[in-house]
């Protein structure tokens, strides 16, 4: 892989300290990171930033349909360089793993060695991902997707939460979104949706408002179609159902918020969950490098 001492591994220009000139640097090691600069997995995550803000990035976006496993692989990717940025880059084995975890997955699938292997091969062909050697010379990845979709950071959490489950409700993928990148609450996930939306990446399956349903734009046409016809037939049943009792209509909208309400917390009471679960994995390993005997302080305390 050839990479510019100038450019990250996203192959990003970089900005020299102050006082250096760049072509004064030495090292043309992709993974070496400067003294002081950060967790490499948080540097290489991070999108191309313009010089002038508004401005868009000079490259390109280069997207196209993906299949199934080239979603689940690319998504798996973006995921775990926003939530596990030490562990970033991804080993083929990590990314078996990732692809068939059966949390925060939808579908669940069972992809072999050889089949994550496949799709990232046809990733990298396309551009959207990168392969790099780690000091153990094992082969690593890495998405490229914030120049291939032309996206940014908010937006690339909402794109991997879809590309991971697929079609959801806006307030479902707010709570989801969330644990990657700060979204305060739907109505600050509003206009980041319909800025994908207008980059074509995002379709909204029903009409704007409360419950509104969309997914990502990268299924190859028939899929999308299929999807389509199904969300359609779905709320056209929906509708002729509640027809005949349409003669309390502000109770029934009234339960609807409701419980589209309380599926946007069930969600977050899912991911709080998660997050707590992480954290309790976290402290174990450290009270084990401490040498703290195991099941002291918070970790003994029941569960809410």
């Amino acid at each position: 892989m050839n990479t510019s001492p100038d450019r990250n591994l996203f192959g990003e220009p970089m900005e020299a300290p102050a006082g250096e000139n760049s072509s004064d640097r030495t090292s043309d090691n992709p993974m070496e990171a400067p003294a002081g600069s950060g967790n490499i997995g948080e540097q290489m995550e991070s999108p191309t930033v313009s010089p002038h803000a508004g401005e868009p990035s000079a490259t390109q976006p280069q997207w196209r349909p993906l299949t199934g496993r080239q979603r689940r692989v690319a998504g798996v990717l973006l995921e775990k360089a926003k939530t596990t940025p030490d562990a970033y880059p991804l080993t083929v084995n990590g990314l078996v793993s990732g692809c068939n975890q059966k949390s925060n997955r939808d579908p669940v699938m069972n992809l072999s060695a050889d089949d994550v292997q496949g799709a990232l091969d046809e990733l990298r062909e396309l551009g959207a991902v990168i392969e790099v050697l780690s000091s153990g010379r094992v082969a690593k990845y890495r998405h490229n997707l914030y120049q291939w979709l032309g996206v940014d950071k908010v937006e690339i959490a909402v794109m991997a939460e879809l590309m991971l489950r697929g079609e959801q409700t806006v307030g479902e993928l707010r709570g989801r979104a969330a644990r990657m990148e700060p979204i305060a609450d739907v109505g600050a996930l509003r206009p980041i949706v319909q800025s994908l939306i207008d980059k074509k990446l995002v379709v909204a399956l029903t009409p704007e408002g409360r419950g509104q349903m969309v997914t990502h734009a990268l299924y190859p046409p028939h899929e999308l179609a299929d999807i389509q016809a199904r969300i359609a037939a779905s709320s056209s049943g929906s509708s002729e159902e509640a027809a005949p009792s349409s003669t309390a209509p502000s109770a029934r909208a009234r339960g609807r918020a409701s419980q589209d309400e309380l599926a946007e917390l069930q969600v977050e009471v899912a991911e709080l969950r998660a997050e707590v679960a992480r954290l309790r994995e976290q402290m174990r390993a450290f009270e084990s490098r401490l040498g703290v005997p195991s099941g002291s302080g918070a970790e003994s305390s029941p569960d809410a």
